[in-house]
């Protein structure tokens, strides 16, 4: 009989905790990055998970490991290149050769480097590749335009610049 006396006691004991650490768990108000320690009501606390329907100031960078602005602005400005790979947490976007269909002896290739979670300049590099026909009709690498990284690099930059102020408007 003990045994039994004893069993209802833990068993009451759980009904009456398990919905207090519920209504814990589902406190939808903290931020992702609240710790234990920053739980100001006392007791220990997971770090909740971000809202998806949450509407923020800055794009969320939690899906890729660099900055939101730079890579929609990079995949918007060579939009028109077919792409190879894309790395969203290396922060690497290569493209496959594109040929201008009014200039069909020449090719380019590009590699898009976003380095850094921020909105920056010297976060962000483009490297061209070039290649024209040879006369029996095969692909050799060409020398490129320097500026042309460059000018690549400032319409990627104005771009993200455009995403950002967009936001902010909203």
């Amino acid at each position: 009989m003990s045994d039994r006396r004893i069993l209802g006691a833990i068993l009451c004991a759980a009904i009456l905790i398990l919905p207090a650490c519920a209504s814990r768990g589902n406190d939808t108000t903290a931020d992702a990055g609240t710790t234990a320690e920053q739980n100001q009501s006392g007791g220990f606390r997971l770090p909740s998970l971000p809202n998806p329907l949450r509407r923020t100031a800055q794009p969320s960078d939690e899906g890729i490991g660099v900055n939101g602005y730079l890579w929609r602005a990079s995949l918007d400005t060579i939009n028109f290149m077919p792409l190879s790979e894309v790395d969203p947490f290396g922060g690497v976007i290569i493209t496959d050769w594109y040929a201008n269909p009014q200039m069909t002896t020449e090719r380019f290739k590009l590699t898009v480097y976003i380095l850094d979670t921020r909105l920056r300049a010297d976060a962000l590099a483009v490297s061209v590749f070039r290649q024209v026909r040879d006369e029996f009709g095969g692909w050799i690498d060409a020398e490129t335009n320097s500026d042309t990284s460059i000018e690549i690099e400032n319409a990627i930059l104005t771009r993200a610049r455009q995403l950002r102020i967009a936001q902010l408007d909203d």
